[in-house]
């Protein structure tokens, strides 16, 4: 598994490490970021803050879905964000008045030519 840091592709695991439904936190230089496989085998990898408690616990979240878009909902006070964009389906801001949105990164399994850059 890679999740590219905004420059470089930076390995971080094997895809086994990763059980379909769970989350596993990784360091990605100064980034904490929360890397999920769901059950149909997607990639999602996003900051492990949670914008609501500021407690670095994304990584503990369950996985679900609303709708066809697939959601992680925060361990800590039950927010649900869209793993498509990030944005927190439940409330817009988040306390210290800043968008209620998470990174995403981009991840992959494999590494593609040289010449490819990330999605």
């Amino acid at each position: 598994m890679e999740i590219h840091d905004g420059t470089h592709w930076q390995p971080v695991c094997a895809l086994a490490d990763l059980q379909p439904g769970r989350g596993v936190a990784v360091l990605l230089a100064d980034h904490q970021v929360a890397l999920f496989r769901d059950r149909s085998g997607a990639l999602h990898a996003v900051d492990n803050r949670d914008p609501f408690s500021g407690a670095y616990v994304l990584s503990r979240g369950l996985l679900g879905s609303r709708g066809d878009r697939p959601t992680l909902a925060s361990p800590m006070y039950k927010q649900v964000f869209d793993l498509t964009d990030g944005r927190c389906l439940d409330e817009d801001t988040a306390p210290d008045g800043s968008p209620a949105v998470l990174r995403l990164w981009p991840v992959r399994t494999t590494a593609p030519a040289p010449s490819e850059e990330p999605a």
